[in-house]
């Protein structure tokens, strides 16, 4: 028997903006996907652990932490009096971890979490200020074969459940700042050309690069495929210490290749924004066809002890983004079982077997057409008959 629901005021479901709530096939899709990416990071040798939603300011916003402040929700505790944070971002979280309640544990150390974050205010491609990430952190390993783990391992989780189309642009971020250092610039005008290259803007880069907007008119022209814009790079006449660096990138992608050589790789080598922590190679994560980045990812310096920092490498997934980008997935089959039809034992046993079985709570016993109809009311694909297991259009 069905029974019509009572009307609702509308201002209940009214939300902030940025939020919203998950309905049911679609937060049971994000757990089951979030899962296998556990279980992809755990096949790599990546061990779970699960920070806190809420920190003091002085730990959450320590390291890597200091770049997400400004996103960052913020409420006095009623027992310490002291102030605490949101998590706007799970990684400093997980950096906390490993240099604090894990520093004896042996290195490289391998983490992975899921969870959710709330930011301040979204952007104009994730307009969602809550939602959940799921990634590795990989402490202690200053190698450049850990930097090319972070990428095959971002395109192996990602392939595993499905996303097609992946793409990786890869960027320098600290490249802008060791050039202009070694031309000696001061700190104003590094500032001014990262934000112009950031926005792509040749005419600003011009006017403030000076007499070396040759170069930099060079470095922003210098994006594309990786293999391409690595050589565009090496043919420049940088400081050694940015040299380096893209020597340094070149054995990255040289690694990545060696593994997983169809891997769509591209290299902005100016790219900026969104990499405020980053000190080393970092990337994107781009799906043919989906709306927005699925995670970024590369390295940075985990807080240590008495100000000494430890190599970092990791990376995010934004799940929002990521579940955009997997292709439609059909309802599940789900099995409704008429009153007075199929023992417990055997509802358990079609459970067992995968089904989703959904019993009549209803008192009396009905024909087979009302059956049918209430099966479909309440979104079954079968129905269990006295002959078994029959399809709802069958």
């Amino acid at each position: 028997m069905t029974v019509d629901p009572l009307p609702v005021p509308a201002h209940l479901a009214l939300l902030p903006n940025g939020f919203e709530d998950v309905l049911p096939q679609q937060a049971e899709h994000e757990a089951q996907v979030i899962e296998r990416l556990i279980a992809c990071f755990a096949g790599y040798g990546y061990a779970r652990v699960k920070p806190p939603l809420l920190e003091f300011e002085e730990t959450l916003f320590a390291g890597p932490g200091a770049k997400v402040a400004g996103q960052t929700f913020r409420l006095m505790d009623p027992v310490s009096q002291g102030m605490m944070g949101l998590r706007a971002d799970i990684t400093p979280q997980v950096a906390r971890i490993a240099t604090t309640r894990l520093r004896k544990a042996p290195r490289p150390l391998r983490l992975c979490y899921a969870g959710q974050v709330l930011r301040v205010s979204g952007t104009q491609l994730r307009a969602e200020r809550q939602f959940a990430q799921a990634g590795v952190e990989l402490i202690g390993a200053p190698s450049l074969k850990a930097d090319a783990e972070m990428v095959l391992l971002a395109a192996d989780a990602l392939g595993s459940i499905g996303v097609s189309g992946l793409s990786i642009d890869l960027s320098l971020p600290p490249l802008v700042r060791d050039i202009c250092l070694g031309l000696g610039m001061g700190a104003a005008q590094v500032d001014g050309l990262r934000d112009a290259l950031d926005r792509k803007d040749a005419a600003a880069v011009a006017a403030l690069a000076g007499s070396h907007q040759d170069l930099f008119g060079a470095l922003l022209r210098a994006a594309g495929p990786a293999e391409t814009a690595l050589e565009r790079l090496s043919a420049l006449d940088m400081p050694p210490e940015a040299s380096d660096r893209v020597q340094s990138l070149r054995a990255i992608v040289a690694e990545i290749r060696d593994t997983n050589p169809d891997l769509a790789l591209t290299l902005d080598p100016v790219e900026h924004r969104g990499f405020e922590y980053q000190t080393g190679a970092s990337f994107t994560l781009f799906a043919q066809g989906a709306r927005g980045e699925l995670g970024r990812g590369g390295r940075y310096m985990a807080p240590g002890a008495k100000g000494q920092g430890e190599p970092a490498a990791g990376f995010t997934l934004y799940m929002d983004s990521v579940l955009r980008a997997l292709p439609h997935r059909p309802a599940p089959a789900r099995v409704f079982i008429p009153a007075g039809m199929g023992a417990a034992g055997g509802i358990a046993a079609l459970r067992a077997e995968g089904w989703i079985a959904l019993r009549d709570l209803s008192e009396t016993v009905v024909g087979e057409e009302q059956a049918r109809a209430e099966a479909r009311r309440l979104g079954c694909t079968h129905i269990l008959t006295e002959t078994g297991i029959v399809g709802l259009e069958d």
